[in-house]
């Protein structure tokens, strides 16, 4: 075969040529026919919004002695502070908080809860401040 020949095997490689190309394009540019799947309504999870924030190192302290302080007041004990998620500051917090919550039940204070609420954000708060975990895991 001569110039002509090989003419036509290009001319006849084209057409196939530019289908991958278009369907390559579509791919790179995220568009898609309709009735596909990828041409669907966003997924549930897209469609609500963002995701929700993350917790900051003060909310999630005040959790967990929230939490521990409420469990000890409520005579579902102490443990060893590993035992509890909690690191050695987190731990000096609760024992504030859960001795301050004790006085305030013997003299007949009425919502123990937001008692510990504010002096666990306090504690917190606090010790974030000033630098929250030391160098070792238990501080």
């Amino acid at each position: 075969m001569g110039r002509g020949g090989t003419s036509r095997s290009a001319g006849a490689f084209r057409a196939p040529l530019r289908a991958v190309l278009l369907v390559a394009a579509l791919a790179v540019t995220g568009c898609a026919a309709e009735g596909s799947r990828a041409a669907r309504a966003p997924s549930p999870s897209m469609a609500e919004g963002p995701s929700p924030r993350a917790t900051s190192d003060v909310d999630l302290c005040v959790s967990i002695v929230g939490h521990w302080s409420r469990e000890v007041l409520d005579g579902r004990g102490y443990g060893d502070y590993q035992s509890m998620g909690m690191s050695g500051g987190q731990y000096d917090i609760l024992r504030e908080v859960v001795d301050s919550a004790r006085a305030a039940r013997r003299q007949g204070a009425g919502n123990i809860d937001v008692l510990v609420e504010r002096q666990a954000r306090e504690g917190c708060t606090a010790w974030y401040r000033s630098g929250g975990p030391g160098e070792g895991p238990w501080r």
